[in-house]
């Protein structure tokens, strides 16, 4: 059966994921290590979340954000990797109009929040390195509550004006050429002028853009601060490293993925597409607790404590 036969060009009813062609002969191997990377990526975030809920000396903004990062990481991935794999089973790799929007709302409100949350991570490290006094009275947990609430928020809300502008366009066609669906896919197959939302487009890229900068801005800040002092420059190592390499992992595989998707060319292979395509909802997830799991000392004590040490119980009954 044709599944794009189903549609026409006043009423899309299904799309077909037609990036699943480079994958046909390999089908299994990339359903397993897919399952692995799936079960890595809940385990280390799931591993994080329960070590800052459990351990109330974790209970600072510094950990509630990053908390925050990893529940981001699986809302995110839950709206891919499911999926994936039930597509690199079935014969037909199809989704429905409005599965398509909704994974496109979940996948991509889950990177603007990614950036939303790594911007307060900056500034929260601003202000405990550069204005230690003042540091509980600015980070309170009122305060604390609202920037975090505000970094789920106002991403949700810009995929929500999206996701309308691109829905009200004119479909001619119903074949988008990823594993996944992607707003911009959809927009090219309006028949329409579809001005209105490269622009929108090019605004929320932007608005990210800036948080990246103010990001560069902050740890300008951070490192005038840090070469002032030993003590400043280890806290500087310890908290600020592992938060440089997430924003790293993030921003470079959202750049692949909207440059490509504006720009690429045809003639990349579909199997080189495709990787470029998943890659920030690959690393970013499994890195960033890792790194963090690593990298900071309370984390990684408790994880021991909780995940790692032998139960006393079980030290009594060995000879």
């Amino acid at each position: 059966m044709n599944y794009s036969n189903i549609t026409n060009s006043s009423s899309i009813v299904f799309f077909t994921l037609s990036g699943f062609s480079a994958t046909v002969n390999y089908k299994f191997t990339i359903v397993s290590l897919t399952v692995l990377c799936y079960f890595l990526i809940v385990v280390v975030n799931f591993c994080i979340i329960i070590t800052i809920i459990l351990d109330t000396n974790l209970h600072e903004p510094m950990y509630v954000i990053l908390c925050n990062l990893c529940v981001n990481g699986l809302y995110g991935t839950a709206a891919f990797y499911p999926k994936f794999v039930f597509d690199l089973l079935s014969d037909h790799q199809i989704i429905s109009y409005l599965g398509c929007f909704l994974q496109v709302f979940a996948i991509y409100s889950y990177a603007s929040i990614d950036f939303s949350v790594l911007a307060l991570m900056a500034y929260d490290r601003y202000v405990a390195i550069c204005r230690p006094l003042e540091y509980h009275s600015i980070m309170s947990v009122q305060r604390t509550a609202v920037l975090i609430a505000l970094s789920w928020l106002v991403p949700l809300s810009c995929e929500v004006m999206v996701i309308t502008l691109t829905s009200k366009l004119k479909l001619c066609g119903s074949q988008i050429d990823k594993l996944y669906c992607e707003n911009w896919s959809i927009v090219k197959l309006a028949c329409s002028s579809n001005a209105v939302n490269s622009i929108i487009g090019l605004i929320v890229v932007t608005f990210y853009i800036a948080h990246v900068v103010f990001i560069f801005c902050s740890y300008v800040q951070l490192v005038k601060s840090a070469l002032k002092s030993k003590d400043v420059m280890r806290k500087f190592t310890q908290t600020c490293v592992p938060h440089l390499f997430c924003l790293f992992n993030v921003t470079a595989a959202l750049l692949f993925d909207i440059m490509y998707s504006r720009y690429g060319s045809a003639s990349v292979s579909q199997s080189v597409r495709n990787f470029m395509a998943i890659q920030f909802l690959l690393v970013p997830p499994i890195l960033n607790p890792v790194i963090y799991g690593l990298i900071l000392t309370k984390i990684r004590y408790q994880i021991i404590k909780y995940y790692l040490w032998t139960p006393s119980w079980q030290k009594c009954t060995r000879p």
